[in-house]
């Protein structure tokens, strides 16, 4: 009795190193949360007219590009934190790089532009079609297999969001547009990164990636900057560089990117998923109760629908990884006993020959 005790007891107690690596995991998740958080509501306060009042998301995304482009550059050149890819050539950053850095700083011009129109927690509630751009333009581009059961689960996703559209309170067109087109073009970013440069090996952290990408999205953003803000700021007489808004907008906008290679790092892409849809909760709930945002029922039901289709991809996600993760062990089990058997068969015939 005593020993069945002791056994049930000691198998159901967590190692420290188990604890440890939850812990972790948690507290990666948490600074994720908090520093998306921060940025999202950040951007918001900066260019919300009835706020901050500086509707200008090119130049705000250019400060963000030259301040993370400056800091990426100190760390790889200056500091040595990081080492370049040896594999990385001219020839392959215009033909994977370049691409890559153009829908980069389009989705981040039209992400932070739809702030002057539209409410934190309406543009969330749109950000949660994101499976269904990444998949769908997986599909296009033949990464990803065309199944029935997912795409019944993209189209309740969509349903939810558009209901959720159907019942916001301050619907702007434009708004819509506009994160809409910031979705599209950062999942076909995203699908862009694995085939371009995951299918050839070439794994970049945030700061090699910053190095890389960011000086290519500021001279992307440069163009219509010129065309469309500059002039306007020239008018625009009584205002004066905020270096300490600015400073720390951008400092919280780098810290997210060094955010995102520790989660996903530490513990997987998976995982920021769904700390993503916490995060959107979080955020829903503060641009109601302190922006004073307008949530209605109807929101609340269309992104409740959309909230538990996205839960179920991601379980689906987590299904068919274990499920090859299993394989995987038992292939190599299997290998491993026909060279176990092999072994014993060769030993075997060199004792009778003996």
């Amino acid at each position: 009795m005593g020993d069945a005790t002791g056994t049930s007891s000691s198998s159901t107690t967590i190692s420290p190193s188990i604890l440890k690596k939850i812990i972790l995991s948690y507290t990666y998740v948490a600074i994720w949360i908090f520093l998306s958080f921060t940025v999202i509501v950040y951007n918001k306060f900066i260019l919300d007219k009835k706020l901050y009042n500086w509707p200008y998301p090119i130049s705000l995304t250019l400060i963000h590009m030259g301040f993370c482009s400056s800091i990426a550059f100190l760390l790889v050149r200056v500091f040595l934190v990081v080492d370049l890819p040896s594999s990385m050539t001219p020839q392959l950053y215009l033909s994977s790089i370049v691409p890559i850095g153009a829908l980069y700083s389009l989705s981040l011009w039209l992400s932070n532009s739809a702030y002057i129109y539209l409410s934190v927690s309406f543009i969330q509630m749109l950000k949660a079609l994101m499976p269904v751009a990444v998949y769908s333009i997986g599909v296009l581009f033949r990464k990803d297999a065309f199944k029935s059961s997912t795409m019944a689960n993209m189209l309740a996703i969509s349903a939810g969001v558009a209901i959720a559209a159907y019942g916001e309170a301050k619907f702007d067109t434009w708004g819509v547009l506009l994160q809409l087109g910031a979705v599209a073009f950062e999942a076909t970013r995203l699908v862009l990164i694995q085939i371009l440069l995951g299918s050839k090996g070439i794994n970049l952290n945030p700061i090699t990636s910053l190095y890389y990408v960011a000086p290519c999205c500021f001279v992307f953003l440069l163009v219509p900057w010129v065309a469309v803000e500059l002039p306007s700021l020239k008018e625009n007489s009584t205002f004066h560089f905020d270096y300490f808004i600015f400073g720390t907008n951008s400092f919280c906008a780098f810290a997210l990117n060094l955010a995102v290679f520790l989660l996903v790092g530490k513990t997987s892409a998976l995982t920021m998923n769904v700390a993503g849809v916490v995060k959107d909760w979080l955020l829903i709930a503060f641009s109601w109760s302190v922006i004073k945002d307008r949530v209605t029922a109807v929101n609340l039901f269309g992104y409740g629908v959309a909230f538990l289709g996205v839960a179920y991809y991601n379980h689906s996600k987590l299904k068919a990884l274990r499920e090859k993760e299993a394989a995987e062990r038992k292939d190599e089990e299997t290998g491993r006993l026909l060279d176990e058997r092999e072994g014993d068969g060769s030993s075997r015939r060199d004792e009778s020959q003996g």
